[in-house]
């Protein structure tokens, strides 16, 4: 039987972290199977599609390829036809077919931190994982804010438009960062204020953050933003983006080979995980 190859994909690609994750959840399953990191930038994506990528058994796709891989596929599932983005695709007989595992790792790290995703769910920005987070929120009956800079309006009130074309007449509305009160019930980080090297910035100021109840913070690098870090201060229930991270890795695996994972194993790989960017 043949080593099966897996790669992430994406431009740049230095800095990630899939190798450590994957090669680790292959290792779980017994899968037989070497993964690899290749770098693409746009305008070379449809050649090395024909010519490498659809040699793979499968993939990961990361920025900037989300959307222009789609194009390319034989065929996307529902949720990444919904959002209009792709970050998993499986090869199986000649066929492509393409996922996006964002909705069940985001939804699967709230649930592992005791987060319920209800209520007044604030969500700071309004980029695609914001649209992730948002959508998922509002499918589960959530009362959803987006927070954003003044330059970001106009891009909020897009989003505010797709959602309600997208699920009916939801719940949604948008705010200034700055303008934002009353209690939350989740305050969710979907921008990256606060991520590595500009460790020391917070998104929204402390009042906010003392006013809400739970708080994710979608960034893994550092593992705790100063926003986390306040939230927990704060008495809040309070998780980062890595296990967001480590648990989307392992919905791709569901698609790639059925496999099936130990909850405990999970956990280990997200202390692993931390580590790993500790020493980096």
């Amino acid at each position: 039987m043949h080593q099966k190859r897996f790669a992430v994909i994406g431009h740049p690609i230095g800095h990630t972290m899939s190798p450590f994750i994957h090669k680790r959840l292959f290792e779980l399953s017994g899968v037989d199977a070497d993964y690899g990191v290749i770098d693409i930038a746009p305008e070379n994506l449809a050649a090395e599609f024909s010519a490498a990528l659809s040699r793979l058994d499968g993939y990961n796709i990361t920025i900037p390829h989300k959307q222009a891989i789609i194009p390319m596929l034989d065929e996307i599932d529902e949720k990444a036809a919904l959002y209009g983005s792709v970050n998993t695709v499986a090869n199986r007989e000649g066929k492509a077919k393409g996922f996006t595992t964002d909705p069940d790792g985001f939804l699967t790290a709230l649930d592992y931190s005791g987060i319920e995703l209800g209520g007044r769910v604030v969500i700071l920005g309004c980029g695609g994982v914001a649209r992730t987070m948002a959508f998922e929120a509002l499918l589960r009956g959530a009362r959803v804010e987006l927070a954003v800079r003044e330059k970001s309006v106009l891009r909020a009130q897009k989003l505010i438009e797709e959602a309600k074309k997208a699920l009916g007449d939801p719940d949604i509305s948008s705010c200034k960062i700055g303008e934002l009160g009353g209690d939350i019930d989740v305050l969710v980080n979907a921008t990256p204020v606060g991520m590595s090297p500009d460790i020391a910035s917070q998104p929204v100021g402390d009042g906010v953050i003392a006013r809400s109840k739970c708080v994710f913070d979608a960034i893994y690098n550092p593992l705790e933003t100063v926003l986390i870090k306040k939230a927990k201060a704060n008495g809040s229930t309070a998780e980062g983006g890595m296990s967001m991270l480590v648990w989307q890795a392992v919905v791709s695996h569901r698609h790639w080979d059925g496999s099936s994972y130990d909850r405990a194993d999970i956990e280990k790989l997200c202390t692993d995980a931390a580590k790993e960017l500790e020493n980096r």
